[in-house]
């Protein structure tokens, strides 16, 4: 059994526009992350072996850096990449909430489209983690699932603006 979190998500919405809402930066700005948190991109290359580095800071905390870089790109249909928390220069540094969480995770998100709604549908998982990274994995999926839906709930919201 692999160690994952899988988030499913419909959207009332054409695939081509939740593609671009997920992969650019001017519409990810408007839906990504905790909500009231402040968003800032640094780096946007959007392509295989390109990289997104981007902020995140809550109103009464400090600021998290986080680094994607991009492995597989089919438009408008699926995009693969890496993430790991970092510092502004995009080095990898541990999770700020937790010492234990993994270093790098691989998601992995599939759209598909049918009468014109789009399911998403993410998995994330582990790379090469050590055994304390994985409990720790295991014991956040809850958590991190809330995270990913309250995202996408976000996501819904702004694809009804644009």
């Amino acid at each position: 059994m692999s160690i994952q979190i899988k988030t499913t998500h419909t959207f009332n919405a054409p695939r081509e526009l939740v593609f671009k809402a997920l992969t650019e930066s001017e519409h990810l700005k408007n839906w990504w992350g905790p909500k009231g948190w402040t968003f800032e991109v640094s780096k946007s290359d959007f392509r295989p072996g390109g990289v997104f580095l981007y902020s995140q800071k809550p109103a009464d905390g400090n600021v998290m850096w986080v680094k994607f870089v991009y492995i597989e790109i089919i438009e408008p249909e699926k995009i693969v990449y890496t993430s790991f928390f970092s510092d502004e220069e995009g080095n990898t540094v541990r999770a700020p909430f937790d010492a234990n969480w993994p270093i790098e995770t691989l998601n992995t998100i599939t759209l598909t489209e049918d009468g014109g709604k789009t399911t998403l549908t993410m998995i994330v998982s582990p790379v090469s983690p050590t055994e304390e990274e994985i409990k720790t994995f295991e014991t956040s999926k809850e958590m991190a699932q809330e995270g990913y839906t309250g995202t996408f709930g976000q996501l819904d919201e702004y694809l009804t603006k644009i």
